[in-house]
């Protein structure tokens, strides 16, 4: 039901662009659905599955000839089997390329999540074109780098797993079941935590990583409402999630595993990004225009900077000073100096709901899901003018190439 609901409202955004509300409640209804999982005692080998997803040689997928990396796992990792992972087309391998051979050279392909068609879309970077589309799960949302550089792990939210695929080529491999409503999903920086912000649960769960395996069960924290996207401090000892139906940021201590206070920052916090030296956390505020800048050791804001309604999500340039945000409301990005805490610049002329971001890693081209217009787009970052869209599926969120610009 929600995806008939999300057509509607794309097409009313797309017509209404003044309209504050519409474009947000699209934004809400996104992480809705699915069912509850009990968990488990079972521990997940991550670096197993890592092992097992790039390994052709022990590959028994019925699609084998097309896609060397989608192996079955061990039996710690066990592939749900579920028609909807089947692959929509087959995956042509003159388009695959290795992780060693691409991770040394410029990217090749670019994956997208489709959240509302539950797809995986991978592009050809040099032929701006679209290779082919593929079942990842339910609710696929957000995706990030495994601790082995070499694959990805997609979190499905509705579908209460992780999906395993190649970073460089998108090809799928195994399946990680148990992983309660994980809409947002982050290794802490000394990768010995995973957290999972369950946006649909109002949970939080914080996972210990030992030697590569992900230990269930998680330590549970309920906080309302609507957990959203998490960061930390660079010695792993606080998590911070902000929550976007209380307007709230919490903080949680990793080692000692409790919450250490909520304080209130503004309208539908999303996106949170800790500067260079831990000095302050910027929040994109969604229900809002403008980031804000919290003074985290002291729980005090310090200032809003004004970027355009809807502030959502943030990927750093990669010189260690700037930083992107999507405006998805206004449908443009904003560039900030982390340094002085001002807007540099505006990006306009977009697509409806720019979401999610990468960069190469010459730091020339910016790559931009846009959530409500189905479509990708390829900004020039020389004359921060948009080169190129490319059509997929329903509501574009995650995407992700490697290599790419430093997270920094």
């Amino acid at each position: 039901m929600w995806t008939e609901l999300e057509r509607l409202l794309n097409r009313l955004t797309t017509n209404l662009k003044s309209v504050f509300y519409v474009p947000v409640l699209v934004f809400l209804l996104a992480p809705f659905g699915g069912a509850v999982m009990a968990q488990n005692s079972q521990q997940i080998n991550l670096a197993q599955v890592a092992q097992s997803s790039t390994n052709p040689s022990t590959n028994t997928s019925t699609n084998s000839s097309a896609n060397p990396s989608a192996n079955n796992a061990s039996s710690q990792q066990p592939s749900s089997g579920l028609p909807s992972q089947t692959p929509l087309g087959s995956i042509p391998e003159s388009r695959v390329t290795s992780s060693s051979s691409s991770l040394s050279s410029a990217p090749k392909i670019a994956i997208v999540l489709n959240s509302g068609s539950a797809t995986v879309s991978r592009i050809d970077m040099q032929n701006r074109s679209v290779i082919d589309e593929f079942h990842v799960g339910k609710e696929p949302h957000h995706l990030m780098m495994m601790p082995d550089q070499k694959n990805l792990i997609v979190a499905n939210a509705a579908g209460d797993n992780l999906v395993v695929l190649d970073a460089a080529t998108g090809l799928k491999g195994a399946t990680i079941p148990k992983i309660i409503d994980p809409y947002h999903i982050a290794y802490s920086p000394n990768k010995k935590w995973f957290v999972v912000a369950g946006n649909r649960l109002d949970r939080v769960d914080l996972y210990q990583v030992n030697n590569g395996e992900i230990m269930q069960p998680p330590k549970i924290f309920k906080i309302p409402k609507t957990p959203s996207h998490i960061t930390f401090t660079s010695d792993s000892k606080t998590a911070f999630v902000t929550l976007q139906d209380s307007n709230q940021l919490v903080a949680i201590d990793l080692e000692k595993q409790v919450e250490l206070w909520k304080m209130p920052v503004g309208k539908m916090p999303a996106g949170v990004w800790m500067t260079p030296g831990d000095r302050y956390l910027l929040i994109g505020m969604t229900g809002e225009d403008h980031v804000a800048v919290i003074d985290w050791k002291n729980q005090r804001l310090m200032k809003t900077i004004k970027t355009g309604r809807g502030a959502h999500n943030f990927r750093p340039l990669g010189d260690s000073r700037h930083i992107f945000i999507t405006n998805r409301v206004d449908s443009t990005i904003s560039k900030i100096d982390m340094d002085t805490l001002e807007k540099v610049l505006d990006i306009k002329g977009l697509p409806a709901g720019p979401d999610c971001m990468d960069i190469t890693p010459d730091q020339k081209e910016l790559w931009v899901t846009f959530r409500f217009s189905k479509k990708v787009g390829i900004i020039n970052l020389t004359n921060h003018r948009l080169e190129k869209t490319i059509k997929v599926s329903n509501s574009p969120h995650g995407v992700f190439f490697t290599p790419s610009a430093s997270w920094q």
